[in-house]
């Protein structure tokens, strides 16, 4: 299973980086996750483009996760001239939500000819589902975005891949990642504790519990990046964009 990091930065872009971006390969299996606002240079940097994926899930509906899904469509549509299906996976409310994005964005971009269908697939959390060959459970964790928030652990070919999504500290941040192969996990903040995001030092006081086999820190502030040398390498990584990591 590889991960390509695309873009691991917060809402403000610290230290340079594209927002909320990852790409998930296992065989002949392959989805992104997230879409930021700068999905269009953040994918071609990556040398990708928006025909490589069949679809897209996304953890919950704030604009640094979602705010790319208007201009990956319009890209779709003319330049990519796609033409396979493209469906988005995400909580309760995405489809609305989706839908307002492009028509506050491009108005009528949603009544533009396309080659290709549109399908959107609402998740709830504690309801395990199966698309594309992918098993996903979402958990509902702490993070206000007029929808519910989820983290979301993926079963592919026998590995688990987990997301945290942006997430107060809650059991379900554990259940998430449990004996992950690999977890990605948002860490805002160094020491500084919020009820919306999670802190280096909560999450280092539950590595063993958490026992993932690697462990990914994202979405870091400026102050997070700032204590690198602080963060204990032998345990988890320090995600940055254009990282790949196979496990």
């Amino acid at each position: 299973m590889r991960l390509t990091v695309i873009g691991s930065g917060d809402a403000f872009s610290s230290g340079g980086r594209f927002p909320s971006c990852y790409m998930l390969e296992s065989g002949g299996t392959r989805f992104l996750l997230d879409c930021g606002p700068a999905i269009l240079p953040a994918l071609k940097r990556a040398g990708l483009s928006s025909n490589d994926f069949p679809h897209i899930f996304i953890s919950h509906l704030h604009g640094d996760h979602i705010g790319g899904l208007p201009f990956l469509l319009l890209d779709a549509i003319f330049p990519a001239a796609r033409q396979e299906p493209l469906t988005l996976i995400g909580p309760p409310g995405l489809e609305a939500r989706f839908r307002l994005a492009c028509e506050v964005f491009y108005p009528r971009s949603l009544d533009m000819k396309r080659d290709f269908e549109l399908r959107f697939i609402e998740v709830s959390a504690g309801v395990p589902a199966t698309i594309g060959g992918v098993q996903l459970m979402p958990f509902e964790v702490n993070h206000y975005s007029g929808s519910p928030s989820h983290a979301l652990r993926f079963l592919m070919d026998g590995k688990v891949f987990a997301f945290s999504g942006d997430a107060g500290w809650s059991d379900n941040v554990v259940a998430a990642g449990k004996d992950a192969d690999l977890y990605l996990i948002e860490c805002y903040q160094y020491d500084f504790k919020l009820s919306m995001h999670l802190d280096y030092l909560t999450i280092a006081q539950h590595f063993d519990r958490i026992g993932a086999k690697k462990l990914v820190l994202t979405h870091m502030s400026e102050a997070m990046l700032a204590r690198h040398g602080d963060v204990d390498g032998q345990r988890c990584l320090m995600a940055d964009d254009g990282m790949v990591i196979d496990f």
